[in-house]
């Protein structure tokens, strides 16, 4: 997966200003909140992303873990495993372990004043044998003492299947072992016998300071490279020092033997404000004389400069005057729409007395939003009247054209142009860690208000995809595991050029084609269908591409592999904390067929947290395993700078380069351009339609 990042939102995590991280609450050595080996029942605060290492001979861990709600708790975990071994010499001697694995746990039930918080919870879900294991867990805080009591199987009961794990080892050629058993089945669950497991954590009266010690329940000498695990306890013991807000130190002793110490980078991507340089909102006059006639230019100037809106129209009829634009700026519209009311109500004559506000967005009408003037100043000026203000406004669920006199008209800006790093990254397959980060260029020209050409450019930085070694299973045509051979032809490469229409055959039904050099490896051309109306909880989608693999040189020749690709989809918002589920089912660049299903959340300042699963008939085909599956966070980039607007940057983890399940990396979606139709954003912040 492609996503757009920069240095600064990993910097994020260790900016106390930025955001906090949620306190009595620390990571374990396998990611997520624990003790040590050993998890807890405790949750981070909805929003929380932290990035964890930690290392104890002879493993070394990477994770990732997010909270996209206050009872689910997400990971991805990557783990390096290397060291002599004795019953395994002959396979794996000088040779390193790479395993990832997806870890989830659920929140069954919060903590009581006489009854603790309960918890269940899965490691390595969908991943190999090895670590695999699922537990359900206790905890109750006693003053500074926060207890844990669980029953764990597979790897926390020191009952990990060792005789699958090595019959499903394997060496590549370059010396790196991997398993192949990385599927997932519910027979695997909750096998074998369970072991009791627990722990204590102790808060010091010196705050940044906490202890912790537990019983570790696995036997070490029940697992691969048995020889590197002295074992002389089942006690761990440890301290967490926490350095900052977001940087946590710790510090441990395990199997009474061996030393662990590691470091914690955590922020609540929840909290993260808009970054504060915007010019402040206009005062609402004070004075009852208002100009007779409006300077229609002046104020759609203001428009744009204070409310982050490109103003493409205003039309008077009698006392209702409509604006058509696209909001530029802010990523909550209420914001945008009440700093216009300022301006409206300071420039234009007592007659009008409505204002309607026509949100679009590359010339696909999303929207009316309709505001009672004299209710908007009386809600200003009086805290009473807010909510008569709040119960007035209304969206509009027929888009009808503005009637009357259009007083302003102006043309969108033709040409748009910017400049962003990008990375690419994959973790936890035989190769280890592979990245590309590259500079993006990118640029847009508009025809017309409904069509644009579109440009990228990307200059690679920095990258390791010389290691990726591709074993072919003969099965699969090699959809995406070209990458390096993209980049070794070139550090610069024209990653996109296409031209894109948009248009409605309805208020509900918008449509999209598009053709050229659709991403970095392949052109053809596409079409999408959607169906969207106004604020349900349903809509539905379907998009069709023929494609060619591009040259390696990445200029404008193909290579001989073409295909049809295109999913119908189904989209449902739940209702429940503004989380979305999409379910695509169709056909994938290497000519499987499967589904994908996708669940985020996000949030009220825009961060959004997600992970996806991928299923094709050819996953049988593919010796790294069963099914594709990830993890991303995206978040605005006003959070971290100035006249960033609506942009969003992101990562996303995804365990392995796969070739099965490949999507089309389709610039533009109709569900992103149409997100407006969803109302409840618009509800998140009332607070903001009086800014």
């Amino acid at each position: 997966m492609k996503t757009r990042t920069i240095s600064s939102f990993v910097a994020a995590c260790c900016i106390p200003s930025l955001a906090h991280a949620q306190p009595n609450v620390i990571q374990s050595d396998f990611g997520g909140v624990g003790l040590q080996q050993i998890p807890t029942a405790r949750m981070a605060a909805p929003g929380a992303l932290t990035f964890n290492f930690s290392r104890t001979e002879p493993y070394e861990q990477y994770s990732v873990s997010t909270q996209p709600l206050s009872w689910l708790e997400l990971g991805f975990r990557y783990t390096r495993l290397s060291g002599p071994a004795s019953e395994l010499d002959a396979l794996l001697s000088g040779y390193d372990y790479l395993n990832n694995g997806i870890d989830a746990k659920i929140l069954l039930k919060g903590e009581e004043r006489y009854w603790p918080a309960i918890a269940l919870g899965f490691r390595n879900l969908g991943g190999s044998s090895l670590f695999r294991s699922e537990y359900l867990v206790a905890s109750k805080r006693w003053y500074s003492f926060d207890f844990s009591l669980g029953m764990g199987w597979g790897y926390l009961a020191g009952d990990d299947d060792i005789d699958n794990a090595i019959d499903n080892l394997e060496v590549d050629s370059q010396g790196t072992v991997t398993s192949n058993s990385d599927y997932f089945s519910t027979d695997r669950l909750f096998r074998g016998s369970p072991a009791l497991f627990g722990g204590i954590g102790y808060q010091t009266p010196w705050e940044p300071l906490r202890f912790s010690v537990e019983y570790d329940a696995n036997d070490y000498k029940n697992e691969p490279l048995p020889s590197n695990r002295d074992q002389d306890s089942h006690i761990n013991a440890g301290a967490h020092y926490q350095l900052t807000d977001n940087v946590d130190m710790h510090l441990g002793w395990e199997r009474g033997s061996t030393l662990m110490w590691g470091v914690s980078l955590s922020t609540n991507l929840s909290g993260l404000p808009q970054f504060q340089s915007d010019p402040p909102a206009e005062p609402v006059s004070a004075s009852s004389e208002h100009p007779i006639e409006a300077n229609w230019q002046e104020t759609a100037d203001k428009l744009d400069s204070n409310a982050g809106f490109a103003v493409r129209r205003i039309t008077r009829d009698d006392n209702t005057l409509t604006i058509e634009g696209e909001p530029t700026r802010y990523q909550s519209l209420r914001k945008s729409e009440g700093r216009a009311n300022r301006i409206l109500h300071n420039r234009l004559p007592e007659n009008i007395e409505t204002f309607r506000y026509r949100q679009t967005n590359h010339g696909l009408v999303l929207r009316d939003d309709v505001h009672n003037r004299d209710m908007f100043v009386d809600a200003v000026q009086q805290d009473s009247n807010s909510t008569l203000y709040e119960q007035s406004i209304y969206a509009q669920t027929k888009l009808a054209k503005p009637t009357g006199n259009v007083v302003y008209e102006h043309e969108p800006k033709r040409f748009t142009y910017g400049l962003s790093p990008v990375l690419v990254q994959n973790a936890g397959g035989p190769d280890g860690y592979l990245y590309q980060l590259y500079l993006s260029l990118d640029a847009e020209l508009r025809t017309d208000s409904n069509g644009w050409f579109s440009g990228q450019v990307g200059w690679t930085l920095a990258d390791n995809l010389d290691d990726y070694n591709y074993s072919d299973n003969g099965n699969v045509d090699r959809v995406r595991s070209h990458r390096s051979d993209y980049l070794d032809e070139s550090s610069v490469g024209l990653y996109n050029l296409q031209y894109t229409r948009v248009g409605q055959l309805n208020d509900n039904w918008f449509v999209m084609g598009y053709g050229g050099i659709l991403e970095m490896m392949y052109s053809g051309a596409g079409g999408e269908i959607l169906y969207r109306p106004l604020d349900s909880i349903f809509s539905y989608g379907i998009d069709a591409n023929w494609v060619k693999q591009r040259d390696f040189d990445q200029g404008f020749g193909t290579r001989d592999y073409d295909t049809w690709t295109g999913h119908a989809t189904a989209y449902f918002d739940t209702g429940y904390h503004d989380v979305l589920a999409a379910l695509s089912v169709g056909r994938y660049l290497a000519k499987d067929f499967g589904a994908t299903i996708d669940l985020s959340r996000e949030f009220a300042n825009g961060v959004n947290m997600g992970l996806w699963a991928t299923f094709t008939d050819a996953d049988d085909d593919f010796d790294e395993g069963d099914f594709n599956r990830g993890l991303y966070v995206s978040l605005p980039l006003d959070a971290l700078f100035s006249g960033a607007g609506r942009q969003k940057g992101g990562l996303s983890w995804q365990p392995l380069t796969r070739d099965s399940g490949a999507r089309l990396n389709r610039r533009y979606s109709l569900y992103e351009l149409t997100q407006e139709r969803d109302t409840q954003y618009y509800w998140r912040n009332p607070e903001e339609s009086y800014e």
